[in-house]
């Protein structure tokens, strides 16, 4: 079912209370309580409770609680410096503000820059990350479903192009629930064409209207490949036209992930795509997980790559503010880590051989999407618990600026790698294990 806003609002409600007795009552029995009053409020798992908890208090308590002359530098910790100076806030019109309180959608924006430089003129681009819950019952007959989704997609598309967004990413598999956990194969019928496709085609208006190049992850069928099941990302262009598309490279096989039942790796390779605003890749959810994947989009030329997933709290949360943020500092672009938010639940439960017992929900959809620099600096997160649009302008030219302070290409010796990889993949390969001699 979708995200139960109220519910949602009666646990901000309780945090809120809570934070008002934090420096009073005794922490550990107050939170105790919290969480009891939390669960009763979300009717849901203790996991998606705690974790809401947990995110609010590093977003909310952070500011409200350390000393104002620790905070700087707790900030910088964790979220870096961009021109020494924490990354600034981007003014959005009123106006847009208002809409987002209207249509019920966490607003946030924020400015990357470069130094000036002598030859070189500032090459400024707005990004957008839109996250968002299912908003109809996966009950619901599949067209209603898709529809609900596209009616409010829209309207956080329509905000992007408003605040000036010139590149826009959604999540992964944007157009439905999350389904892939059921293995149940019905589902494969939101699967569509990347090229001519109805998601394609109501994201190409908006791409003209806005002259916004968009990255629409979706549930493909490859018709000239015996209607062959991949997960996709289709590039659409400022002009409307379709760019090209990127298969999933790295298929997770891990909790409740069960995709390898619908599509298996992809074939399309590290592509990076030449836009009109800019040098763009994409990684697909999983892919993050392994650091050569974001290697060979960097080594391919990217400035940009966005990482639209769908990942819940209890699996790889203490990895998301880490992972994409480590891949931007190791290859010196900017990447836009974006995830849905809501728990979806199934009408029939499921299992996945790990030991739990039979469900019918993922877990919770964490969101926190946010974006990260070449020089370690990153934005906030978008709500936790709530649909958002992130709005990011970025200085490319920082790019090249962190490679020559840190000359990670220069010294990142690729051919002893070369030799070493090229051993590795063959069947007598032996490692080069050094044995201590006093070991019996």
């Amino acid at each position: 079912m979708a995200t139960d806003v109220p519910k949602l609002a009666a646990i901000e409600q309780l945090c809120g209370e809570f934070s008002a007795n934090w420096s009073t009552a005794d922490i550990q029995d107050e939170l105790g309580k919290a969480i009891s009053r939390v669960l009763v409020a979300a009717d849901s798992s203790s996991d998606e409770a705690l974790g809401y908890i947990v995110g609010w208090l590093i977003a909310g308590e952070l500011q409200e609680y350390i000393p104002a002359d620790k905070l700087a530098e707790v900030k910088r910790v964790l979220y870096g410096a961009n021109l020494s100076k924490p990354v600034a806030a981007l003014e959005l019109p009123e106006a847009l503000q208002k809409v987002a309180e209207e249509q019920a959608f966490d607003l946030q924006a924020y400015k990357f820059g470069a130094a000036a430089e002598q030859f070189r003129a500032p090459r400024i681009v707005k990004i957008g990350l839109i996250q968002n819950a299912v908003v109809e019952p996966t009950t619901a007959p599949f067209a209603e479903q898709r529809q609900g989704i596209y009616s409010r997609v829209s309207q956080l598309t329509e905000a992007a192009g408003q605040a000036g967004v010139k590149i826009l990413c959604l999540q992964e598999a944007w157009t439905m629930p999350f389904a892939f956990c059921t293995r149940e194969k019905h589902w494969n019928a939101f699967a569509e064409s990347a090229e001519a496709g109805p998601t394609t085609q109501l994201l190409q208006g908006y791409a003209r209207q806005y002259s916004m190049v968009i990255i629409s992850p979706i549930l493909e069928r490859d018709e000239a490949h015996g209607e062959t099941i991949w997960n996709t990302a289709v590039v659409i262009g400022n002009n409307g036209n379709v760019i090209g598309k990127h298969r999933k490279n790295h298929i997770p096989r891990v909790g409740d992930f069960n995709e390898s039942t619908y599509y298996l790796e992809g074939n399309t390779g590290h592509p990076v795509f030449e836009t009109a605003y800019g040098k763009i890749a994409i990684n697909i959810c999983y892919g993050r997980h392994h650091p050569m994947n974001w290697q060979a989009f960097g080594m391919n030329g990217a400035e940009i790559v966005f990482n639209p997933s769908a990942t819940v709290g209890e699996l790889s949360e203490p990895m998301w503010g880490i992972e994409a943020r480590n891949a931007a500092i190791a290859n010196s672009y900017f990447v836009a880590a974006i995830n849905r938010v809501g728990t979806e639940v199934f009408p029939n439960e499921f299992s996945s051989a790990d030991g739990k017992p039979a469900h019918k929900d993922f877990g919770h959809f964490y969101g926190s999407s946010y974006v990260a620099a070449p020089d370690a600096s990153r934005t906030p997160s978008l709500s936790r618990c709530r649909d958002g649009l992130m709005v990011a302008e970025l200085d490319l030219n920082l790019c090249r600026q962190v490679k020559d302070k840190w000359d990670f290409r220069l010294t990142a010796r690729y051919e002893l790698y070369a030799d070493f990889f090229s051993r590795y993949i063959q069947h007598d390969f032996k490692p080069q294990l050094v044995k201590d001699p006093s070991l019996q």
